[in-house]
């Protein structure tokens, strides 16, 4: 088994997918919260927002 690498500093999810970048798809999470949640507090370091996106294409 190949150790696959983080995808520190890329944005792009088609450059994670072809470089074969570690990558977690917790989209399946979304439904539970809507569903069982009313509200969440979710924290992050400072210095960290627009990183949160990732471009899609």
């Amino acid at each position: 088994m190949t150790k696959r690498r983080l995808p520190i500093g890329i944005q792009i999810f088609r450059e994670i997918r072809e470089e074969n970048c570690y990558y977690v798809d917790k989209t399946a999470h979304i439904r539970r919260l809507i569903d069982e949640g009313k509200h969440y507090f979710l924290s992050r370091p400072r210095r960290f927002g627009k990183s949160l996106f990732l471009d899609t294409q």
